[in-house]
């Protein structure tokens, strides 16, 4: 029987969901983090009387066929990309994104990575980086006599520097931004790298058309909402028992069977 094939993907299918829900609830405290869902699609039917076939000699033809449908398949992981809320943190190095864009970040092995985590760090030499200790893009260093530093909307960096009455400009944060940022690569540690499907980044400043802007002292939360996945949570369990009742359902069919005299 078909069925027992079909009820296995089924539960397979809601396997991925409850892994993909619980990753999202895992990461409600993550900073900058997107929730993301499970998209499913129905696999190949067997057609056991096709739609628009001749039925008579006279040219009369089926109006509705007969296809049989052999289960369900993950077809995506799609990642919602709506702003997260801003947390307060009062930490001048901590900048929260509000708006389309991405910090970039420089990766050991040369090659530019994409984070909405802006809690910077400044590391041996005063340099401004992740907390990974990843260099920003392009770099910015920090005197050790500065005594504060200030990130406007615009994602310049100015230091009070001992001795100075006007701040001194340090640089300004640039932000890349994607015509399909779901379709990047996640690395991990709320990095992401370009790919064929997210397409070529565009650089630009905070603030500008088609960028956020930057938010001094704040990070931004995740975006799961944790009430909706815990009904997604529920969902998918109640998906996994039925699809696991259609496989004893089954069993039991071919068990009667079995069981003929």
């Amino acid at each position: 029987m078909r069925s027992l094939d079909i009820g296995a993907l089924g539960m397979m299918a809601q396997s991925t969901n409850v892994d993909v829900t619980s990753n999202n609830i895992a990461n409600m405290t993550t900073t900058g983090y997107k929730r993301q869902r499970a998209e499913f699609q129905d696999l190949l039917y067997q057609d056991l009387r096709r739609a628009g076939s001749p039925s008579s000699d006279t040219g009369t033809i089926v109006p509705v066929g007969v296809q049989v449908g052999m289960g369900v398949k993950t077809a995506a992981i799609g990642r919602y990309m709506g702003q997260g809320s801003a947390t307060l943190t009062e930490n001048e190095l901590d900048v929260a994104l509000q708006g389309r864009g991405y910090f970039q970040v420089d990766l050991p092995s040369g090659e530019t990575a994409y984070t909405r985590d802006g809690t910077f760090k400044l590391d041996a030499n005063g340099q401004i980086v992740t907390k990974d200790g990843y260099a920003i893009q392009p770099g910015i260093t920090v005197p050790n006599n500065a005594t504060s530093i200030t990130i406007n909307g615009s994602g310049e960096v100015y230091a009070e520097i001992d001795g100075q009455v006007a701040p001194q400009n340090l640089g300004q944060i640039q932000l890349a931004t994607f015509i399909n940022p779901a379709g990047m690569d996640a690395l991990g540690d709320n990095l992401f790298l370009e790919t064929d499907a997210s397409g070529t980044p565009t650089t630009g400043t905070a603030g500008s058309v088609g960028f956020g802007k930057l938010l001094q002292g704040y990070l931004e939360s995740s975006n799961v909402n944790v009430v909706q996945e815990i009904t997604n949570l529920i969902k998918a369990q109640r998906a996994y028992e039925m699809n696991s009742k259609s496989i004893s359902t089954t069993d039991e069919m071919m068990s009667a069977i079995s069981n003929l005299r």
